[in-house]
C-alpha cells in the first residue's frame, strides 16, 4: 500500500493545528484533569458488561420461553454494542487508563464479539484514523457488497436503493468480522504490516483461530449443551444478538463520516493530500447530537467524531467539554465545523448521502 502524505503550504492550516492542540491541552492543564477515563467510564463498562453477560447467565439459571430468549438476545446485542463503542474503543486507543495493562485488559473485550484486537488496531487506529475517508485506504468506507460508501467506488445497479436496504446489511457487521478477520490478517501478513509492528504472523494467526473457537464454543456450544433450547434456536439467538450489535455500531459509525458535508478526498499522483492532517479531519468527520445526554453516554462519544479524530488518545468522557473549544478554534480560523444538532437530523443526512452515492454523478 502506497503511503499518503499530508502536505499543506497554507500557514493558516498549520496555525489551526497548533492552536487547537494548545487550547485543548490548556483545558486539561487548567482544570487539573487527566485525559484518561474516570468513574463515569468505569460505571459505563460495568453496566454494558451486565447487559451483555447478564442475559447469557439467565439462559442457564432460569426457565424461559423462546420469546423471552429473543428479548435476552437483543439485550445482549445492545450491551455488546455498548462495550464496543465505549469500553473497547477507548482502551484500544490507550485512552481508558494511564496504565497500559488496564488498556490491554479492557481492549480485550473485543474478543467478546469474536473479533481480533490486532486487526482492529491496524484497520481502525492506523488506517481509518490516518487516512480518514480516503478511498482505497480507509476500509471503513470501502464498498461492502450492495453498499457503496465512497463516491470514488464503482457504481452498480444494486446501489440505487441502498438508502433502504443498507440498514439490513449494517446488522451483518460483527457477524462478517468473524470470517473477515482471517482474510484481513492474511493481507496484513503478506504486506509485512504484522512484522512491522513486531508481531509474529504465524503466532497471530494461531491465536486468532484459537480465540475464535473458544468464543464460538462458549457463546453457542454452552447453550446447546446446558439449556433446553435446540441447536437452531441457539444459532438464531446468536445471529440476532450480532445483528442487533452490528446494526447499532454501523449506524453510529456511518453517521460520523458518511453524511452531508463530509468530504472524500483523493491524493494526487504523488500520493499527497494538500491539507494539514488536522484540517483533513475537520473536512472528513462530523459531530451529531452533542446535547443528547443518553447518546453521549451510550455510544462512547462516537457522536463527537471530530474531537475523537483530533484527539484519539483522550477518553470520550471529556469530549462534551472539549468540543466547544475545538468548534470555537475552527471558526476562529475560518473552517467549517460539521455538526448535525440532533440524532434525527444526522440519520436523515446519512440516508440522503446514501441515496446520492447510489446515483450517477451529475
Amino acid at each position: 500500500m502506497k503511503t499518503i502524505k499530508f502536505v499543506s503550504q497554507d500557514k493558516q492550516q498549520h496555525a489551526f493545528a497548533a492552536a487547537v492542540r494548545k487550547n485543548v491541552h490548556n483545558y486539561f492543564t487548567e482544570s487539573g484533569l487527566s485525559t484518561k477515563g474516570n468513574f463515569r467510564l468505569v460505571l459505563n463498562t460495568i453496566i454494558m458488561l451486565v447487559l451483555y453477560v447478564g442475559p447469557f447467565v439467565l439462559l442457564f439459571t432460569m426457565k424461559m420461553n423462546p420469546w423471552m430468549a429473543v428479548i435476552m438476545s437483543v439485550i445482549m446485542g445492545i450491551g455488546l454494542a455498548g462495550i464496543g463503542m465505549g469500553t473497547m474503543h477507548d482502551a484500544v486507543h490507550h485512552a481508558y487508563s494511564s496504565k497500559e495493562w488496564i488498556n490491554k485488559v479492557f481492549g480485550g473485550t473485543l474478543y467478546l464479539i469474536g473479533s481480533n484486537v490486532f486487526n482492529w488496531e491496524i484497520q481502525h487506529n492506523i488506517l481509518h484514523h490516518t487516512y480518514t475517508n480516503i478511498d482505497g485506504y480507509d476500509q471503513d468506507i470501502e464498498s461492502k457488497g450492495p453498499i457503496r460508501l465512497s463516491e470514488h467506488a464503482p457504481l452498480k445497479k444494486i446501489h440505487k436503493y441502498q438508502y433502504i436496504h443498507a440498514f439490513f446489511f449494517y446488522g451483518l457487521m460483527t457477524i462478517s468480522k468473524l470470517v473477515k478477520d482471517f482474510t484481513q490478517l492474511i493481507v496484513y501478513n503478506r504486506e509485512g504490516i504484522t512484522r512491522r509492528y513486531n508481531f509474529n504472523p504465524t503466532l497471530e494467526y494461531i491465536k486468532m483461530v484459537v480465540l475464535k473457537l473458544i468464543y464460538l464454543f462458549v457463546i453457542i456450544g454452552f447453550p446447546i449443551m446446558f439449556t433446553s433450547f435446540t441447536w437452531w434456536q441457539v444459532v438464531l439467538g446468536f445471529l440476532l444478538m450480532h445483528w442487533t450489535a452490528g446494526f447499532i455500531l454501523s449506524v453510529i459509525f456511518q453517521m460520523a463520516h458518511v453524511v452531508e458535508g463530509t468530504e472524500e478526498p483523493l491524493p494526487n499522483a504523488d500520493g499527497i493530500i494538500p491539507n494539514d492532517w488536522a484540517v483533513h479531519q475537520l473536512l472528513t468527520t462530523s459531530d451529531f447530537a452533542r446535547n443528547n445526554q443518553f447518546l453521549n453516554w451510550y455510544v462512547g462519544g462516537l457522536n463527537f467524531q471530530i474531537e475523537h479524530h483530533l484527539f484519539p488518545n483522550i477518553s470520550h468522557v471529556h469530549y462534551p467539554k472539549i468540543a466547544p473549544i475545538v468548534e470555537r478554534t475552527a471558526k476562529e480560523f475560518g473552517y467549517d465545523y460539521n455538526l448535525k444538532p440532533t440524532f434525527r437530523k444526522a440519520f436523515i443526512s446519512h440516508v440522503r448521502r446514501l441515496k446520492l452515492l447510489g446515483q450517477p454523478a451529475v
